[in-house]
């Protein structure tokens, strides 16, 4: 009998379409022929001076050192630091950027991050958790080491931190200030900007211990496009046997620790040090280039949250004993052979793809 794909092409077209019109829409600015450009819509009444005064002129596009022109006012004043662009008062294209954040960029990361938990409750729902395929045995084996949990558990933690705060940022001032008031708000938006430029470089060295950590349990093996073409027996709940890490978890660590996380790394640390110590001038990081790494900084972190919560209910409820296992290391005999069989077979006949017992511990299941 033909394996059923879990995944309809129309689907897969589907999500490959909307996936491709939102990364059009992210390059909007660079498909612009300058920037500044006519098309940005101006916020202030000296802006549309400088739009009148300058519409014939050419302006520098993206390949250019500058973002902007400079332009002088009674107002202007060298500030301190090492800015690339210290002597530019105006950047027309900047009001583009935060009419284009503020409106379908928010808009798109709303919906998607109230849409999957309600699509995650509905599968549950529907489908339930998964189930274990024969009794426990009260016999436990060990599945991470200390050292394996306390590198999830400190990149864990540095995630929710730097997904709590950057909600904030991103729709605090239309959800928190109109019940909070501008006083409490500001507290709560200093706080949350302080955290997330802060913990941000401790969640890339987490992500980097944890890449090294787990990437030799994350190879992708022959067995792995069985466990896809079955979808995991997510929902029909067939057995499908598994190695240490089944593919859907080998897909989260390629796709979401290293891809995404790697897309956030660089455009996090973009935004975060655009002039440190003359790093932005010179890396040419002007502000045009900071409009496009925040759009992608934005979309990766809607998709990366989205992620996280498929990662979080699989490993809670959708798979009981998971949540146990990654806690206090060891986990059911019942729980490896119904989960993760092929990892179990080789420690019943001797290998070693596991770490050591902790004391106290019971022993490994028997040699066959």
């Amino acid at each position: 009998m033909r394996d059923r794909n879990p995944f309809p092409p129309s689907l897969i077209r589907l999500l490959l379409q909307w996936l491709a019109a939102f990364m059009l829409m992210s390059l909007v600015p660079t498909l612009q022929a300058a920037v500044p450009n006519e098309s940005a819509k101006p916020a202030y009444a000296e802006e549309q001076t400088v739009l009148q005064t300058e519409k014939d002129q050419p302006e520098p596009g993206f390949g250019s050192a500058k973002s902007g022109r400079t332009h002088f006012d009674r107002h202007f004043i060298i500030p301190p630091g090492f800015m690339p662009e210290q002597d530019l008062i105006l950047q027309r294209g900047g009001n583009t950027w935060r009419l284009l954040r503020n409106g379908p960029f928010a808009t798109f990361a709303g919906i998607v991050l109230l849409v999957v938990p309600l699509l995650i409750f509905g599968f549950y729902q529907a489908v339930g958790p998964a189930r274990l395929q024969v009794p426990e045995t009260g016999r436990q084996i060990t599945r991470f080491s200390a050292w394996d949990r306390l590198v999830h558990w400190s990149t864990a933690i540095a995630f929710i931190v730097m997904a709590i705060t950057g909600v904030i940022i991103l729709f605090g001032k239309k959800l928190l200030l109109p019940w909070m008031g501008h006083d409490i708000f500001s507290w709560f938006a200093v706080i949350s900007k302080t955290l997330h430029n802060f913990v941000g470089p401790l969640f890339i060295v987490a992500s980097l211990i944890m890449f090294f950590t787990y990437l030799r349990r994350n190879v992708f093996q022959n067995y792995d496009w069985h466990w896809i073409k079955r979808g995991g027996g997510l929902a029909s709940h067939e057995h499908v046997p598994a190695g240490y890490f089944n593919a859907g978890e080998k897909v989260w660590f390629w796709l979401g620790v290293t891809g995404l996380g790697l897309l956030m790394s660089v455009t996090g640390l973009m935004l975060d040090f655009p002039y440190f110590k003359n790093i932005g001038e010179n890396l040419g990081i002007t502000r045009y280039l900071l409009q496009i790494a925040d759009y992608l900084h934005l979309l990766g972190a809607t998709f990366y949250i989205a992620a996280a919560m498929g990662h979080i209910y699989i490993g809670t409820w959708g798979t009981p004993g998971a949540y146990h296992a990654m806690r206090h290391g060891t986990v059911d005999e019942a729980w490896a052979r119904s989960h993760h069989e092929l990892w179990y077979n080789d420690l019943a006949s001797g290998g070693h793809d596991t770490p050591p017992l902790p004391p106290g511990a019971t022993t490994y299941p028997p040699r066959a």
